[in-house]
């Protein structure tokens, strides 16, 4: 998140929340823990799985997420973008059938 400081226009980085890097030390190493991981999204920071992705997503955005973590920045970053091309693919896949009947 950036805030205003200065000049109009300019602005500075804010530091990563003691909650912003527990969600990337979860993304960490989530799968090591017993359980499913929306049960643990839950009972760890008290959010939706729904909520809790807009966070990621949005902390993935921040140059000091990139900082604190950059292989779990850059890892989370691959998986979102091969996502939205296959979701991408898969919806041109099925303008073009319909557009072939």
């Amino acid at each position: 998140m950036l805030v205003p400081s200065g000049p109009v226009g300019q602005s500075v980085p804010v530091a990563l929340t003691d909650r912003e890097k527990a969600i990337l030390d979860f993304e960490r190493s989530w799968w090591t823990e017993d359980g499913v991981k929306d049960a643990l999204i839950e009972e760890r920071f008290d959010l939706s799985s729904s909520r809790y992705y807009q966070l990621l997503n949005e902390l993935l955005e921040r140059p000091e997420a990139l900082a604190y973590d950059p292989l779990v920045v850059r890892r989370l970053r691959r998986l979102r973008d091969r996502r939205r091309r296959a979701r991408l693919d898969a919806a041109g896949a099925s303008t073009v059938r319909e557009g072939e009947a």
